[in-house]
């Protein structure tokens, strides 16, 4: 082996590819770096359950067997997983893929590798772990993601795992790496004092990317036309919102406000959501009155999504859980005008390229009357804003770029 060569695992996301943060993100690091002979990566790929990656079908990549393909120069390994244990899985996952990296450093004398691990699922395991690519010569990278133990989703034992997983995983890295000013102060605060040797977590930022590009597609083409007309919608004549439909990202909140706004204009709303929770939507907010509000599903074409993006009037962003969040970026990428909630790590992004609005009663109701009222140059120069403040601090080319410096020690 190559001893001028730095060999990285990447552990905890799915796969390579646009099916979420991690996945985005190891797919743009892997592209950027692909002709980068000082850097060889290694990539934990899911090989069955949800969000696997199917190389056959993956257009570039080099299958070299049932378990390794090549992709974007980079090595991955597909882990295999139970799916009876239900969400175990991902602790599963994490942990095989450990693992395997640990016997192939092993086996192939990998000299200073680094095993950066994304998501703190797997705190139990970590010091066996940490321990052993320690004395095989490696080190050890976290990326903590956001307060996962706060999700809403999760009940109180799961909440107290979570976050005493954090704490040890903190506690067995040489180095957290924060997508978020916002989450990186937060470790300090909670864990100055209580590392391995009761001195201060080591930790740095780097954000999340977006593209600032345009979308190839022409504002008359006919996949968009057609989209458009299935929808019943029109250019400009829509607020719009991506994301899971999960309680901490506020969708009751921006359709109950919007449905108490006078606004003209419809409410897209791009998601995975079942007849059985939209009839409990329906319940509740009886959102069906309002022919307004229009669940329009999901959007995997991504050029179609970010012209979808481009041509809303405005976007509404709810997430109050989480570190840099990409669907922010690339709302911020794409769209003029954007509704935040106002949260710090909202602010942190966006600065004065957005609007912003509480979860009290009528805040964003207001909100979105003043929006209506806004001045195409007004519109103009918060896009203007917006799109410089990606260009300068969240481009793939410059998250790539950093990443590279902190992993080549540089």
């Amino acid at each position: 082996m190559d001893k001028d060569v730095q060999h990285i695992w990447l552990i905890g996301a799915k796969s390579l590819g646009a099916y979420g943060g991690y996945e985005t993100f190891i797919n743009k690091l892997t592209e950027y770096h692909q002709n980068d002979k000082r850097i060889r990566y290694h990539v934990a790929c899911k090989a069955n359950g949800d969000g696997c990656m199917d190389p056959e079908k993956t257009e570039g990549a080099k299958i070299l067997s049932d378990k390794v393909f090549f992709y974007h120069n980079a090595s991955c390994y597909r882990v295999k997983i139970p799916e009876k244990i239900g969400p175990a899985q991902a602790i599963y996952y994490d942990v095989e893929a450990l693992k395997i990296c640990c016997r192939y450093i092993e086996r192939h004398n990998i000299q200073h590798p680094i095993v950066y691990i994304m998501a703190c699922r797997i705190g139990p395991f970590m010091k066996k772990y940490y321990d052993k690519i320690h004395k095989l010569g490696g080190k050890v990278y976290l990326n903590p993601d956001g307060h996962e133990w706060m999700r809403a989703k999760w009940s109180a034992p799961i909440r107290k795992y979570w976050k005493k997983s954090e704490q040890i995983m903190i506690k067995y890295s040489d180095l957290a790496i924060c997508d978020s000013v916002n989450i990186e102060n937060y470790i300090h605060e909670c864990y100055d004092g209580k590392g391995i040797k009761g001195a201060d977590p080591k930790t740095t930022f780097i954000a999340y990317g977006a593209e600032t590009r345009k979308s190839v597609l022409a504002d008359d083409d006919e996949k968009l036309l057609e989209w458009y007309a299935s929808k019943e919608l029109s250019p400009k004549n829509y607020y719009l919102v991506v994301g899971r439909f999960v309680p901490e990202n506020n969708y009751e909140t921006m359709i109950r406000e919007f449905m108490m706004s006078n606004s003209e204009r419809d409410f897209a709303i791009i998601t995975n959501v079942n007849e059985k929770f939209l009839d409990e939507l329906e319940s509740k907010l009886h959102y069906r009155s309002d022919p307004r509000i229009k669940f329009v599903g999901t959007v995997y074409d991504q050029e179609l999504l970010m012209k979808i993006r481009e041509n809303a009037y405005g976007y509404f962003h709810g997430h109050e859980v989480g570190g840099t969040n990409p669907s922010l970026l690339e709302a911020l990428g794409s769209t003029d005008l954007n509704l935040l909630l106002d949260v710090g790590f909202n602010r942190e992004v966006a600065e004065d390229s957005a609007l912003y609005w509480t979860k009290e009663t009528g805040d964003l109701a207001a909100l979105i009357e003043k929006a209506d009222s806004l001045s195409q140059e007004e519109i103009g120069q918060l896009g203007e804003r917006s799109t410089q403040r990606i260009r300068d601090a969240y481009s793939w080319e410059y998250i790539c770029g950093r990443y590279r410096e902190v992993f080549l020690g540089e």
